[in-house]
């Protein structure tokens, strides 16, 4: 990739998060939108654009592609995009779920993370953080 291209890709992310506020989430929001244009830019062709509506017969199998709605699905979609390769503590779960836009309080994920690892779509592993014991998950 040549440089061109990357300051081209650091503008659309540094536009994107121009209206948020100065901190830690701008940071986070700008980090995961230039990775993902890293990552896998689409150029748009005319097929894109003249694309047709799907058929009742494509639209069967349209749950398994559409964006996920639920606590479990979301941080199922974190795991797919390679979040979980290092283990990550909730509050980093959290954090990341909220630069996606996905905002939920830390009791509400810790039952949804335990139902992902009784379901094993994670691993979760005792860890020491100082004097604390916390639980850190990673991919199964």
């Amino acid at each position: 990739m040549d440089a061109k291209r990357i300051i081209e890709f650091r503008k659309q992310a540094e536009k994107a998060v121009a209206e948020m506020p100065d901190g830690e989430l701008k940071l986070r929001a700008f980090e995961v939108i230039l990775n993902h244009l890293l990552e896998g830019p689409r150029p748009s062709t005319t097929e894109d654009t003249q694309r047709k509506a799907p058929s009742s017969r494509e639209m069967k199998g349209a749950k398994e592609t559409s964006p996920a709605r639920s606590i479990a699905g979301r941080i199922l979609v974190l795991r797919d995009e390679g979040f979980f390769k290092n283990q990550k503590t909730i509050a980093e779960i959290r954090e990341e779920l909220r630069a996606h836009g996905w905002h939920y309080p830390l009791t509400t994920l810790s039952g949804r993370l335990q139902t992902l690892v009784q379901n094993r779509k994670l691993r979760r592993e005792r860890a020491k953080q100082g004097a604390k014991k916390i639980w850190k998950y990673s991919n199964p």
